[in-house]
């Protein structure tokens, strides 16, 4: 079974591709044999081989071997509460010891703007270009084959190496009721379930990610109410607090350094966010549900971001010792919501946060199978690494991918390590500052694509969706996120506090930098290519488009903003914001 995509152009058509979406099982096969011959490769059809690497990747993008079995329920839980994790749960206290609650607010307000950018950008390419494999292809498409390269395998490597470092951790939390049983024993079944998980394919993540989410999202949600009635003096111990701890002991902690340390945490708390735009390719109705999805972001910057953590800087001062008492980044203990409920004389709730804790760990850990499988996917597609790699079955499975990422997961298993500590900080360091590199490629794709149309004499009249942010949106994404990198390398030479440099915890922030050079550098001398962008001219922003017909595409636009000015005014505000 296949489909055409192509595009046309004053009438012309200007590119063809054919697109294996769902082969069908070869007749008499059900059951058992049925299921035996959905691990079958899908039939890829052939690639006229005197195109160029570029070309030949577009294409192979655009034949979507991915299922689209994603639903709009699915793509908007994840946009929702996708990222909501221990950046948030327990990072969160950190920055308050070493940034104060003034800190927190402007550096989560500022990366929430970022990323809310970042997304906007991120929704209208993935709406024209639902590539089959990871939204990182686009850095070869709109920039060039090297930083492509690179930002590929930065990808790949930030997820897989994340993943055991959830093990871990999820199993940690098992501490919080049974400090007896052996850590092993929980990693076990913890790595056994996400890979299960995902070997269901797409659906699977979908429906896990839905549960999860929606866990989280209560969990925020019934925090907040919480939150208001003890900051009123509504709860058995503590009395009323008001802007109590804005005072005492103040707003900010370490001044302006202290708030440099923030954005780190911030940027951490928001990584995943991009992982609707990863989910376009397999997801029913990418047009309708994927601008549906992006504009959630706002929703959740400004409603589980920014409300709890404001509520968090009421309720705990910057000095509570607790904060700084976590042995893991999953530890409940310093957790700032488990801290503001027991001072607030409220019992049992710790163990529910606990719970939420353990689940958002195990939430990161699915997403950690997903994107790095996607990704290794569009290694293969742009030829970046082994034809292999692009093994794609005949359920929509990228197997190879699946199977490369659950066997780095097995590095759990180093729980039992002595130095088990040691290993896996310089395993995170490697993903670190990953994804910052990873939104800074993304809105620079997006000034990218806008400077192509206008260089090819096209508009944004024949897009289905644009940014709500525009191009000035993509240029904050990139200017703060250079200012932010600037200010960590800063923090990371000379820490909070006044200690004295030090190389190994420099490194330890920094290692994925040399990586990426390398990684850039070798390429670029490999493939002879040393211009660091594309053309705007030479871009191609045709291969692998949804829309067939460009001209019928510009009448609907047209038609639909028609449609929303009869609407009344309340209306066209809910429409834009949701």
């Amino acid at each position: 079974m296949s489909d055409t995509n192509s595009v046309k152009k004053g009438g012309e058509v200007i590119s063809t591709t054919t697109s294996p979406i769902s082969p069908e099982l070869p007749p008499g096969r059900k059951g058992f044999g049925g299921f035996i011959d959905s691990f079958k490769p899908i039939d890829w059809n052939e690639i006229d081989p005197n195109l160029s690497d570029v070309e030949k990747a577009n294409i192979l993008a655009a034949k979507s071997p991915l299922q689209r079995n994603l639903k709009n329920r699915h793509l908007q839980m994840i946009a929702i509460g996708g990222s909501i994790g221990t950046g948030l749960f327990v990072g969160s206290g950190g920055a308050l010891a070493t940034g104060g609650p003034a800190s927190l607010l402007i550096a989560w307000m500022l990366t929430g703007i970022m990323m809310y950018s970042t997304v906007q950008a991120l929704g209208e390419l993935a709406v024209a270009f639902p590539i089959s494999g990871s939204f990182v292809q686009y850095n070869t498409r709109f920039i060039s084959s090297p930083w492509g390269f690179t930002m590929t395998w930065n990808y790949v490597m930030g997820w897989v190496v994340t993943l055991p470092l959830e093990l871990v951790a999820a199993s940690m939390t098992i501490k919080f009721w049974d400090t007896k049983t052996n850590p092993c024993a929980w990693v076990t079944i913890f790595y056994v379930a996400i890979s299960a998980i995902n070997f269901f394919g797409v659906r699977g993540y979908g429906e896990a990610e839905f549960m999860m989410s929606l866990v989280k999202v209560l969990a925020i949600i019934g925090f907040i109410i919480l939150g208001i009635v003890l900051v009123c003096g509504g709860g058995p111990e503590g009395g009323y607090l008001g802007g109590k701890y804005w005072h005492d002991p103040g707003a900010f902690s370490y001044g302006f350094k202290g708030l440099c340390s923030v954005f780190v945490t911030a940027g951490f708390s928001f990584s995943g966010t991009e992982l609707c735009g990863l989910a376009a390719a397999e997801t029913e109705n990418p047009s309708k549900n994927l601008p549906k999805a992006t504009k959630q972001v706002f929703w959740r910057i400004t409603l589980f971001y920014i409300v709890s953590l404001t509520l968090i800087g009421l309720l705990v001062p910057y000095n509570e010792p607790r904060l700084l008492n976590g042995t893991s980044s999953a530890d409940a203990t310093a957790s700032p919501f488990v801290i503001a409920i027991k001072n607030g004389g409220i019992k049992g709730l710790p163990s529910v946060f606990n719970v939420v804790i353990m689940i958002a760990i195990l939430s990161v850990g699915n997403s950690c199978v997903y994107a790095s499988s996607r990704s290794i996917l569009s290694l293969a597609e742009q030829g970046f690494g082994p034809k292999w790699f692009g093994y794609v079955d005949r359920e929509g499975r990228p197997l190879v991918g699946i199977a490369i990422t659950v066997a780095f997961g097995a590095l759990c298993y180093l729980a039992a390590y002595k130095d088990e500590d040691t290993v896996f900080t310089w395993m995170l360091s490697l993903s670190g500052l990953s994804a910052f590199f990873t939104w800074a490629g993304i809105n620079a794709c997006h000034l990218r694509f806008r400077a192509a149309l206008k260089a090819q004499g096209r508009s944004t009249d024949e897009l289905t969706f644009t940014a709500q942010t525009g191009v000035i949106g993509s240029w904050f994404g990139i200017i703060l996120i250079t200012l932010v990198l600037i200010a960590q390398f800063w923090v990371a030479l000379w820490p909070v506090g006044g200690d004295p440099p030090d190389a190994e915890a420099f490194f330890e922030t920094w290692l994925c930098l040399p990586v990426i050079i390398v990684f850039y550098i070798f390429w670029m001398v490999y493939k002879k290519e040393y211009r660091p962008f594309r053309r705007a001219v030479d871009i191609d922003i045709d291969t692998g488009r949804r829309e067939v017909d460009l001209e019928l595409v510009k009448h609907e636009i047209a038609e639909e903003k028609a449609r929303l000015a009869t609407k009344p005014f309340y209306y066209r505000v809910y429409n834009w914001w949701c």
